[in-house]
């Protein structure tokens, strides 16, 4: 082996065990299994789905999967694993989580959430969801930020909540059971999701079409692990966040075009209801 051959560095696969977060995902769960409980209760199989549950829960192992699993150590290790954490926080399990919810299940916090929608003013508003999303994918792929976030467990900390925050946000104006006065109409959900994704896809682009490294946080050299290359290894997670966010965009507009024509068809049906009266 010659002298500037590359390294294999050892990679370091441990689950972590941080109590705050698994005391919170207990609560999630717990308050959730408790509300769809007392709702299947009373009203039945209609108004607590086992869909629904499963939904719920299943938000909340993608978060566990994110924050407690190995994924954990190995986004300190890779930026496709760091990636991954991402897209699952911002994506997935806030999709999750938010279909995992109705009308019923929410009726007792419907009013508050309305009032707090209100009091928000502009951060109320559906554009704020796709500020928040775009801006915060882009400033946390700032290098500094991003170094930043990888070497500090307090800013890494602070990074996961804006995503998982700014992603609940989003999706909660997409897919939300609540009526909103702010709700996206017609062509509006459709136009909300691609000019996002859009948005976002480029910056996976730019992560995998990038001549050099523009993190330092994984080392300086090119030392491989599992046989990537840094350069490599940022390739690929940007890879990762152009398919991603293309699948998911792809599956968001099928559902959001379907949900526009089923609701168009109950506007009909209603409007024909009150000319025969």
């Amino acid at each position: 082996m010659g002298e500037n051959a590359p390294i294999s560095v050892p990679v370091d696969i441990r689950f972590t065990l941080a109590p705050i977060v698994i005391l919170a995902l207990l609560a999630y769960a717990g308050v959730y299994i408790a509300r769809w409980r007392r709702v299947r209760r009373t009203i039945g199989p209609r108004g607590a789905p086992y869909g629904r549950l499963v939904l719920w829960l299943g938000g909340v192992a993608l978060i566990a999967v994110a924050l407690l699993s190995p994924l954990d150590h190995l986004g300190e290790q890779f930026a496709t694993a760091h990636m991954v954490q991402h897209l699952l926080l911002a994506d997935l399990a806030p999709i999750l989580l938010i279909l995992g919810l109705t009308k019923v299940l929410l009726r007792p916090v419907t009013r508050r959430v309305q009032a707090i929608e209100r009091r928000a003013g502009p951060l109320g508003h559906p554009a704020a969801g796709v500020v928040a999303y775009v801006g915060f994918m882009w400033l946390w792929h700032v290098p500094a930020l991003y170094d930043a976030a990888v070497s500090d467990p307090v800013v890494h900390v602070l990074e996961h909540v804006s995503f998982a925050g700014a992603g609940f946000l989003y999706w909660w104006h997409l897919i939300s059971p609540i009526r909103s006065r702010l709700r996206l109409t017609g062509m509006g959900p459709i136009i909300y999701m691609a000019a996002t994704k859009v948005l976002v896809g480029f910056l996976g682009v730019l992560l995998a079409f990038a001549p050099s490294r523009l993190f330092d946080a994984y080392g300086t050299g090119e030392d491989r692990r599992w046989g990537l290359t840094l350069t490599d290894d940022q390739h690929v997670a940007g890879l990762v966040m152009g398919l991603e966010q293309s699948i998911v965009m792809g599956i968001g507009l099928a559902y959001l075009f379907a949900r526009m024509l089923t609701e168009s068809e109950q506007e009909e049906q209603r409007a024909e209801r009150y000319e025969s009266v």
